[in-house]
């Protein structure tokens, strides 16, 4: 699960750091369980989180009532989440397990060999010719 530190770290607080240390504490796990039952997977709902609150720190104004924040906290998440999915299907990925159980064979290719010698003869006297130092 993401931490405070993940969050703090990378980003410049505009606001009172104990309110929004505060404030991260209160809702971090809530948002992390949000988006790990969205996604079931658990790296990707701690790059989700700290998107989240990446997203909200320069917005926030804790002013607002609790419940209020917390509303507005559950619709960027939700946001997030639907960015995520709507990349996630633009852009398919497979792991590698997945498509060896489907079938998929993975074919060896022979590395092309020099098709011409005159070629390689030319790179080395290139080298050769090269100060020591640039080696």
């Amino acid at each position: 699960m993401p931490t405070i530190s993940h969050v703090r770290d990378s980003i410049n607080i505009p606001m009172d750091v104990q309110e929004y240390q505060t404030f991260v504490e209160e809702n971090l796990s809530l948002i992390y369980r949000y988006m790990y039952s969205k996604v079931r997977n658990r790296e990707d709902a701690e790059d989700l989180t700290s998107q989240i609150f990446l997203k909200v720190v320069s917005k926030i104004d804790l002013s607002h009532s609790r419940q209020r924040v917390q509303q507005w906290l559950f619709l960027i998440a939700r946001t997030t989440i639907a960015d995520y999915w709507r990349d996630h299907y633009r852009h398919p990925s497979s792991s590698l397990d997945e498509l060896l159980e489907t079938g998929w064979e993975v074919t060896m290719r022979e590395e092309p060999k020099a098709t011409n010698s005159h070629a390689a003869d030319r790179v080395q006297r290139i080298l050769r010719a090269l100060p020591q130092r640039y080696r």
